[in-house]
């Protein structure tokens, strides 16, 4: 696949091997932020936060997701969230919002496989970038909405590119199951590309 933007090309264009996504994220880690940010006006992160913040008061326990260099958190904190847990497949990235400081945990952890949190855990999660090419599928929702508290919410941006591979119909799968219901899904700016930015509520 080729991207809009360069930087993006390698990670569009890996086979989604896990190890493949930690290799190329200890390349990008100390530049990502000025990469995306500064060159790219990433505002997911932000977008995200501002919604989540909709749906859950600042004392709620909140799990980032895939949280990167930690864009998300820091703008949790902003709106005023104390209690941030951050996970991702990159030691490197967490190292990186480890200098941030918004966070009360931050840990390694594999979306594609089962996480190590405990079921019901958290008031809310947030999931900013992750489900893209070559990275998490509609699948990783399961762990998401697993580790939410019933009634909870689970915000989550989805590449424009990757929505097509099934989240519809994922979606549709854990409302037959009671697991999820979709609250919203709404089409917003994300970098040079758009994303679906979607809500659901863990039951």
């Amino acid at each position: 696949m080729k991207s809009k933007n360069p930087v993006l090309d390698k990670l569009y264009n890996l086979s989604g091997k896990p190890e493949e996504c930690v290799d190329a994220y200890k390349d990008w880690a100390k530049t990502y932020d000025q990469d995306t940010v500064g060159g790219m006006n990433y505002v997911g992160p932000k977008i995200s936060a501002k919604r989540l913040a909709e749906l859950v008061e600042p004392d709620a326990a909140i799990l980032d997701a895939g949280c990167g260099t930690g864009l998300a958190g820091v703008e949790l904190a902003e709106l005023g969230f104390k209690t941030i847990d951050g996970m991702d497949i990159s030691p490197d990235m967490l190292g990186e919002a480890r200098k941030k400081g918004p966070y009360r945990e931050l840990q390694v952890e594999d979306m594609t496989k089962p996480l190590s949190y405990e079921t019901d855990a958290y008031d809310g999660v947030v999931c900013v970038g992750t489900f893209t090419h070559a990275h998490v599928g509609p699948k990783g929702f399961n762990e998401l909405i697993r580790v939410t508290k019933p009634g909870g919410p689970i915000v989550a941006t989805v590449h424009e590119d990757v929505w097509p591979d099934g989240y519809e119909d994922h979606f549709k799968a854990l409302e037959v199951d009671g697991r999820a219901k979709v609250k919203s899904i709404s089409e917003e700016d994300y970098h040079v590309h758009k994303c679906k930015l979607v809500t659901l509520e863990a039951l």
